[in-house]
């Protein structure tokens, strides 16, 4: 279960995020997830339950992810296509010169966090 591992990671550099800019704590990381990336998002939103509670700022955070479609491009005429239901082979013109565009990242989107309030001086 690689998600595990993706998972750790993105905790890890939102918590030295939150550290570094002051924040007390974590409420929410969102995460965009290509459908062609290799995460299962339900093991994915497990592990994040898991390793949060080993956190310092993101104990209680919330995961929300952002699933992206996968999109690939066709060299020889063009189009682009759904990944998932055609492959590497372009259903417009049966070239297999095609490469993704879209769908294969896993990207921290946005961390929202609480910080503490200042007495304006």
């Amino acid at each position: 279960m690689h998600e595990l591992g993706i998972v750790v990671k993105v905790l890890e550099q939102v918590d030295a995020l939150a550290g570094e800019y002051g924040a007390e704590k974590i409420l929410r990381v969102t995460m965009e997830v290509g459908e062609v990336s290799g995460v299962v998002p339900e093991l994915f939103t497990d592990a994040f339950d898991w390793a949060k509670k080993r956190t310092r700022f993101a104990a209680e955070a919330e995961l929300d992810m952002i699933l992206l479609e996968g999109r690939t491009y066709c060299q020889s005429c063009g189009e682009t296509y759904k990944t998932t239901e055609h492959g590497k082979q372009c259903p417009f013109c049966k070239s297999r010169e095609t490469y993704l565009l879209t769908g294969d990242q896993v990207i921290i989107k946005d961390v929202s966090a609480v910080f503490p309030e200042t007495d304006g001086a």
